[in-house]
């Protein structure tokens, strides 16, 4: 064989199962020979670049199956709440963007509902930190916009203005609006704010490729590609930098089915998945939110949220027979449907709108997924295997941070809770299982993800979760072991992205896409514990720690 580009050697491989072999070599972007330390070093040539991994971890790179990384990319630039969480960081925080952009607008993002008395925040805040211009903070969830009284003004709120369809504008006793505004309610005010300019969207792309890189992901999924609340949209920035070749991770999508809208914007979809086909962009999947969160009373429930007067059981953002007709249509398409679906009556919504569409157009379409699956009716579980349904998860979601317990749990009671985030149990049903970060909604680092996945507790580094309670398992029947979390997270990811006949795993002919840790993974535990290393993608090097570069790098 040709002289291999790069060798690593002394690695404990994880394929993404772990193996026997040490080593590995590298020709070009693929894998050419895995095998032990001397059978890798006895193809190595003089040119050959040799990686002493000295006995830790490597991985395929991480794949996040849902993401929306322009977004990621603007909160790393602008005024992201995120890097604090007390109501005086946020104050502070705000104060200094607000000082420092003379912009018509003072928008960011990235608050936490459990910093606000009562879950919430209100304008009264706001006006006092910006009381000139208007203001706009979408939660870190993207479920929730914060705006001051200037903003509620120019897009004429008021008592009198009626809540748009998917959307709830909040309002005081005496029925004034607060400042919050849920889901669609949102853009009543975002769509006011002007648009980022192109140079701005292209800088957030990288920067949140390059933020990426260093936490191991060389391949992700965006999921909305379009316009969301104060998400820009995001196609232009991909077709630009797939262009000119700035856009080096292996990346997919979903074109955004607007909210709400039924059948009649099929055409559109179509065309704009088109599009992105057009210009490069690998695009089989169209992105539908069937409902809300559960935080916000807005996700869908079989049965009524506990202690909400009057009762509420959320909402279908579309109504089930249309969403059966659309995913049907989408499905005969050949395209795949990426569905939102937190609450357990629209997970099986979207369930039966794929059963229907498997009865229209037969058994053999392409896979459809749902994402995050906070709550599921345990009726639905085998279903997800029967109908070629992934089960895409967001890990890090599953632990008890101070938000869960006082905002979530208490709508949910007791019975519900017993099901919240039901990893373990979608695996022994049977499921694909997927997973992602959905950043900037929480961190996209994965070992975190992958900490909580198996362990049901939070990370010891996240800052959002610092209370006690967070470090105790929650539903621990529900952990993942550490194997079938790292499937998850890469070979998963790339199987419902349509990809693993060229990544996802450590093997002969497959692309070199790899990260390589500080340590050794002997067991969940040690998660918490470790940092990337080295991120290779298609053997070339696109991070390195500082730790690592004092390691041994050499040509011989």
């Amino acid at each position: 064989m040709t002289r291999p580009d790069l060798v690593i050697t002394a690695a404990r491989l994880w394929a993404p199962e772990p193996v026997a072999h040490t080593a590995l070599a590298v020709v070009g972007e693929r894998i050419a020979a895995v095998g032990s330390d001397d059978e890798i070093l006895a193809l190595a040539g003089p040119e050959t670049t040799r990686i002493d991994a000295a006995g830790a971890a490597l991985l395929p790179g991480f794949h996040d199956a849902h993401i929306h990384a322009q977004a990621g990319g603007l909160g790393l630039l602008g005024c992201d709440l995120d890097r604090e969480h007390s109501l005086a960081g946020y104050e502070r925080l705000i104060t200094e963007y607000a000082a420092s952009h003379e912009g018509e607008w003072v928008v960011g993002a990235g608050w936490f509902g459990d910093v606000f008395p009562g879950g919430f925040p209100d304008r009264a805040l706001l006006d006092r930190l910006v009381p000139d211009r208007p203001a706009v903070f979408t939660s870190h969830d993207a479920h929730g916009v914060w705006v001051n009284s200037r903003a509620l003004e120019l897009a004429g709120i008021d008592h009198g203005t009626l809540d748009p369809p998917a959307g709830r504008i909040v309002r005081d006793a005496a029925g004034s609006p607060t400042g919050m505004l849920i889901d669609s309610a949102g853009e009543l005010v975002t769509s006011l704010i002007p648009p980022h300019e192109p140079g701005d969207l292209r800088r957030a792309l990288l920067t949140a490729q390059e933020h990426l890189f260093s936490l191991g992901v060389t391949a992700w999924h965006d999921a909305i590609l379009g316009r969301f609340l104060t998400l820009p949209d995001c196609i232009p920035a991909y077709l630009e930098t797939i262009a000119d070749g700035s856009l080096r991770a292996r990346v997919t999508g979903s074109v955004w089915w607007p909210p709400g809208a039924g059948p009649e914007r099929l055409d559109d979809v179509l065309e704009k998945v088109a599009e992105c086909r057009r210009a490069g962009f690998a695009v089989d999947s169209v992105k539908i939110m069937q409902d809300g969160i559960c935080e916000n009373c807005t996700a869908a429930l079989k049965a009524p949220y506990t202690g909400i007067v009057p009762e509420t059981t959320g909402d279908s953002v579309i109504p089930p027979h249309q969403l059966a007709e659309i995913t049907a249509a989408l499905d005969a398409a050949g395209l795949r449907v990426h569905f939102h679906g937190v609450g357990d009556r629209a997970v099986s919504e979207c369930l039966d709108a794929v059963a229907e569409a498997r009865r229209r157009n037969g058994p053999s379409g392409k896979p459809h997924q749902v994402a995050h699956i906070d709550l599921a009716d345990p009726a639905d579980l085998p279903r997800f295997a029967e109908l070629n349904v992934t089960a895409n998860l967001q890990p890090l979601w599953a632990r008890a941070d101070q938000e869960i317990l006082e905002r979530k749990l208490p709508l949910l009671g007791a019975e519900r809770a017993r099901w919240h985030f039901p990893f373990g149990s979608l695996e022994r049903a049977g499921a694909h299982i997927a997973m992602g970060s959905d950043w900037p909604v929480t961190s996209p680092d994965p070992l975190w993800g992958l900490h909580t996945a198996c362990t049901r507790t939070a990370p010891p580094a996240d800052a959002h979760a610092r209370n006690p309670e967070s470090r105790v398992a929650m539903a621990p029947t529900e952990r993942l072991s550490l194997e079938s979390a790292l499937r998850a997270y890469t070979l998963g990811s790339a199987e419902i992205a349509g990809l693993d006949d060229r990544m996802g795993r450590i093997a002969v002919g497959m692309l070199a896409d790899l990260v390589l840790l500080d340590g050794p993974l002997g067991s969940a535990e040690d998660l918490s514990g470790r940092r990337v290393a080295r991120t290779v993608l298609g053997g070339q090097t696109v991070y390195t720690s500082p730790e690592a570069n004092q390691s041994e790098e050499r040509a011989v």
